[in-house]
């Protein structure tokens, strides 16, 4: 009962941050917060770009989604499916190892650290 609730509550959290981001462009609005790296640094971090990227996604414009954030496209997916195998851990013991595994993560890191210095130096 108990999990059943915290899962309906995290389901509409979700949903209410999701029509937040569709309605509201965080490029014209100062509720969203600015990334801190970025401005004590000048320099992007691996997660700049990722608001205005899901608030581009939500209305349909993957392009520019895309552009504001190209390493989102592969961190929703895998952030899905890591929730997935977490929920059927017991289940199916054997993904939740496979997606858990330290060659896993530590590709997954090389991934965004090549990502925070690509986007750096190439001004992506």
């Amino acid at each position: 009962m108990r999990r059943t609730l915290i899962i309906l509550l995290a389901v509409a959290a979700l949903l209410v941050l999701g029509f937040i981001y569709y309605a509201v462009d965080p490029t014209s609005s100062a509720v969203f917060p600015q990334c801190g790296f970025l401005t004590l640094t000048g320099y992007k971090c691996p997660g700049c770009g990722s608001q205005r990227a899901i608030h581009s996604l939500l209305n349909g414009d993957v392009a520019t989604a895309f552009k504001y954030n190209a390493m989102l496209f592969i961190a929703i997916p895998w952030v899905a499916l890591c929730l997935f195998a977490e929920s059927r851990r017991k289940r199916d013991p054997q993904l939740y190892v496979r997606l858990n595994s330290p060659l896993l993560i530590w590709l997954f890191l090389a991934f965004v650290l090549m990502w925070w210095l690509l986007r750096n130096i190439f001004n992506w």
